[in-house]
């Protein structure tokens, strides 16, 4: 199992425990931004604490340090409410999500802030730039990600995206509370020869900073490194398709010349008119996939090759699972066409499909992200299932569906048009129909 799979799935498992208290939080009247708010207005505490014990505390009274890791989990927490209250209240909106990454932002700084003013005034000066490190590493983690998907590129991954710097954060410094209770907050550790104390009660707190400093800064280089694969695959995406006019003029040129030179008997009306600008679809340079059992239709999309398949879901036995009769997943062509299947996310509010059970071996698919265009898989006559929509206004046999994305970000991009292929379900024709969402 990989690290994003654990990540998921303790995700998912912290979303079934506090969802009871959303559903509250609902109730009450909170909002989305509401939650963010008081969020921040915790984080801001978390800084005031560690400002006080800078201020009142000792060096050696690290009480401040455990009861303000307390305060930064709590304040955690509601980072992930705000989400929850969003989705389960549905009270999503465009603006919310960029008021809840801005606010998200100004925790983070803020919470940075107290924990250096109280390094440095208590003489941690190396503790203290390994945080500022740390901060500088946290806010590139997000930017990268946001600028990547401003430019279309989904761009997530790595080890200390913001849940984790939360619990790090949080942990340590309740540990380090806690130990000075049992150790003493002025406990040093030195080994003969060396000159220096090699550990100090402090350091449970200031080391796992350090570590944070060292991968947060990864993660960001990690991120622009993905950024920069796709970016330049999508860039000589669109190189080709203008490329391709005229090299398709050139060649049509070239065979009028030849056709005269072979064929002088043949008059210049009758030959073939050169095509100066045929367009080459952008998605006909995409990879088909193949040996998918199965597979009833595929999604792929801008601005990479990553394709989404549609399966049929059988249960033990070779039953199709009424309750979920689709199985989804990734081919991720990016990755050496590897197979993975979709986060919580990825499910829930992109590529998921919401379905339901019309009997006599008929479904209603819809996406959840788009809800617009039912499908319906159903058991042929033949024996074998397909899934049919609607194609130019006729019955067809869904195989593709084609997503050309401009921009935007990943909880709204910018959709130019939704192309679906298929083979007309009575005269066995391809069809295709662009739909502008």
């Amino acid at each position: 199992m990989s690290a994003k799979q654990v990540r998921d799935g303790l995700q998912q498992g912290i979303y079934k425990v506090i969802d009871p208290f959303v559903r509250f939080l609902i109730k009450i009247g909170l909002t989305p931004n509401a939650v963010t708010m008081i969020g921040l207005l915790l984080n801001i505490g978390v800084a005031i604490v560690f400002i006080i014990g800078g201020e009142e505390g000792n060096r050696g009274e690290l009480s401040y340090v455990g009861w303000a890791g307390a305060l930064v989990l709590f304040a955690g927490l509601f980072d992930m409410l705000d989400g929850q209250v969003a989705r389960i209240g549905k009270m999503s909106s465009s603006f919310g999500a960029m008021f809840d990454s801005v606010l998200d932002r100004y925790s983070e700084l803020v919470m940075f802030l107290g924990i250096c003013y109280y390094l440095v005034r208590h003489h941690y000066f190396l503790s203290s730039l390994f945080a500022f490190i740390a901060l500088i590493g946290s806010m590139m983690v997000s930017y990268t990600r946001a600028r990547a998907e401003g430019l279309g590129v989904e761009c997530k991954g790595g080890v200390m995206q913001r849940p984790e710097r939360v619990v790090l954060v949080g942990v340590s410094a309740i540990a380090c509370g806690v130990a000075s209770s049992f150790i003493g907050g002025d406990y040093k550790l030195f080994i003969p020869g060396i000159p220096f104390h090699v550990f100090e009660t402090m350091s449970i707190f200031t080391i796992p900073l350090t570590v944070m400093a060292v991968l947060t800064n990864i993660t960001a280089i990690n991120r622009m490194r993905d950024a920069k694969k796709a970016l330049d695959f999508k860039d000589l995406s669109r190189k080709n398709s203008t490329a391709s006019p005229v090299k398709n003029a050139a060649a049509a040129v070239l065979g009028a010349l030849l056709l005269t030179a072979f064929a002088g008997n043949v008059q210049a009306k009758t030959l073939p008119e050169p095509r100066l600008f045929e367009v080459v679809n952008e998605v006909d340079t995409f990879p088909v996939p193949k040996n998918i059992k199965d597979m009833m239709f595929y999604v792929q999309r801008t601005p990479n090759t990553n394709t989404i398949v549609y399966q049929l879901n059988y249960k033990d036995g070779g039953v199709i699972d009424k309750d979920d009769p689709i199985h989804i997943f990734w081919i991720r062509y990016q990755e050496h066409g590897e197979h993975k299947e979709l986060n919580y996310i990825q499910r829930k509010f992109a590529y998921g499909l919401k379905v339901d059970d019309l009997g006599n071996n008929k479904w209603k698919l819809r996406f959840v992200s788009y809800d617009k265009h039912p499908m319906y898989l159903v058991l042929a006559e033949n024996g074998k299932y397909y899934v049919f929509t609607q194609i130019n206004g006729k019955r067809a046999v869904l195989n593709r569906i084609y997503l050309k994305i401009d921009g935007g970000s990943f909880w709204k991009p910018n959709v130019l048009y939704i192309e679906l292929k298929g083979t007309d379900a009575e005269t066995g024709k391809e069809a295709i129909e662009r739909i502008k969402p």
